[in-house]
């Protein structure tokens, strides 16, 4: 079967364009990804930050810290926590093993709790 090159992997995208700055060249784009990656030590932290701060959204798999140190991992998440407010984001559990974070413009939809409140019938 011919292959329609839907998990064609390229290796830059046009939009990308290369920026030189003193420290080191990065590339910046004008699309937002969605970023899955591990967090296993504090020092990635940094990193997360700057991809936030950068437009892509970041989907962090805690359970490699979480093995080593269970402190790290509420230290990690409060940072984070006060991180996204710092620059308008979001941030939300999902599940036991990931947190999402966005950045400013994309907002994280959040179903609103049902009182206990029994529901109107049909008459």
């Amino acid at each position: 079967m011919p292959s329609l090159g839907l998990f064609r992997k390229s290796g830059k995208d046009e939009d990308e364009k290369t920026v030189a700055s003193p420290s080191e060249d990065k590339v910046v784009s004008d699309k937002t990804y969605l970023k899955a990656i591990p967090l296993r030590d504090l020092s990635d932290l940094e990193e997360i930050k700057n991809e936030v701060k950068n437009g892509n959204v970041l989907i962090l798999r805690i359970t490699p810290l979480a093995s080593k140190n269970i402190e790290d991992v509420k230290r990690a998440v409060n940072e984070l926590f006060e991180f996204a407010e710092s620059i308008g984001g979001d941030i939300a559990r999902l599940g036991e093993e990931r947190v999402v974070i966005c950045p400013q413009n994309i907002r994280i939809w959040r179903e609103k709790r049902v009182t206990n409140k029994p529901l109107p019938t049909a008459a």
